[in-house]
């Protein structure tokens, strides 16, 4: 009698554990309405603050989590990427494109407060390795990367890399992996030495542009411009395994919490890949989200995604892609179904 009941136990919680991937449905529960025109790239949130920060044109813009309204802004990013909050310092940083900077700002007052010229051109993604205490820029105009004292505000290295690269991860322990989009591999760069130890290929992948990682199970996902996520072995430096994705990605997102990988897609969608085990991936969901949406953040506190978009109008004579019309840039916010 015990073995059954024992069994039947069993039994109920593997059905269980089925119906609530089977169930984990998505929904966009927010659109929070941003100021200015123009393109944007990469957004970050600060979970300490509850604030979120969101790359457009020349300005990075502020929202607040709680009100769901944009809260401020940061002027002088010309062409921003991306922007990275260090609390310890009390300091934010922007990297900016089209002058070759990196704006400092103050975190509570917003004030910017320096700019730093990058060793190189048109700085991508900008990343604070919480190990080496200091902040690196990725310059996808000159196949290198910056590396800041954010303390002094003053640039200290510079390292070759092999081609062009895009998003990087931190693993905590003096290791930054970073995505080569034209050789489609990924280097692993030592934040004791500033070289690059390693890399390897990711084919099948092709033009790898967002990666994530897994620090508990060192696994890193690497969203390509051929509709594939790759996942990778970060200790052992090679491809597991990989997975279709929607097209025109440019940035994925990891939830340790709920074990999954999200690839925001410039056709609309959102590709859920839950991972099971460190060597067992699965595609669970393609979330409807909206064209142009194709960067994302989480916030691991709440598992809301985020993704910036805007309304566009058609294709103008001599153009390869429609014009965001003006006053409808936004910001989505996806969550899953309670």
């Amino acid at each position: 009698m015990k073995t059954s009941v024992l069994l039947f136990g069993i039994l109920l919680i593997l059905c269980s554990s089925t119906t609530l991937v089977a169930q984990s449905n998505y929904k966009i529960i927010n659109q929070i309405p941003l100021e200015g025109n123009g393109g944007w790239d990469y957004l970050s949130v600060d979970e300490s603050a509850g604030r979120l920060y969101v790359s457009h044109a020349t300005m990075a813009l502020v929202v607040d989590l709680k009100t769901g309204k944009q809260a401020g802004k940061i002027p002088d990013t010309n062409g921003i990427h991306g922007i990275q909050a260090v609390p310890s310092l009390n300091k934010g940083f922007t990297s900016n494109g089209r002058d070759s900077s990196v704006t400092v700002f103050n975190l509570k007052t917003l004030e910017v407060t320096g700019k730093i010229k990058v060793t190189g051109k048109n700085p991508d993604a900008i990343l604070y390795d919480p190990f080496s205490q200091k902040l690196f820029t990725f310059n996808g105009g000159s196949a290198n990367a910056t590396v800041i004292d954010p303390m002094k505000n003053v640039v200290i290295a510079t390292i070759p890399l092999d081609g062009k690269p895009e998003f990087p991860a931190s693993d905590g322990n003096g290791i930054i992996f970073v995505n080569i989009e034209d050789k489609s591999e990924i280097s692993q760069i030592n934040t004791r030495t500033f070289t690059v130890d390693r890399s390897w290929s990711v084919a099948p992948g092709e033009e790898p542009s967002g990666l994530a990682l897994d620090h508990e199970t060192h696994r890193l996902f690497s969203v390509c411009s051929n509709k594939l996520m790759v996942i990778s072995d970060a200790i052992a430096g090679k491809v597991v395994t990989t997975l279709p994705i929607g097209e025109g990605c440019d940035g994925v997102a990891f939830d340790p919490g709920l074990k999954r990988a999200y690839s925001s897609n410039g056709d609309g969608t959102i590709t859920v890949v839950q991972e099971i085990d460190k060597d067992n991936f699965k595609v669970i969901e393609n979330i409807a989200t909206q064209k142009g949406a194709r960067t994302i953040t989480v916030d691991k506190t709440t598992h809301h995604l985020y993704l910036p978009t805007a309304e566009f109008g058609p294709v103008q004579e001599g153009g390869r892609r429609p014009a965001a019309l003006p006053g409808t840039f936004k910001v989505l916010v996806v969550a899953p179904s309670k």
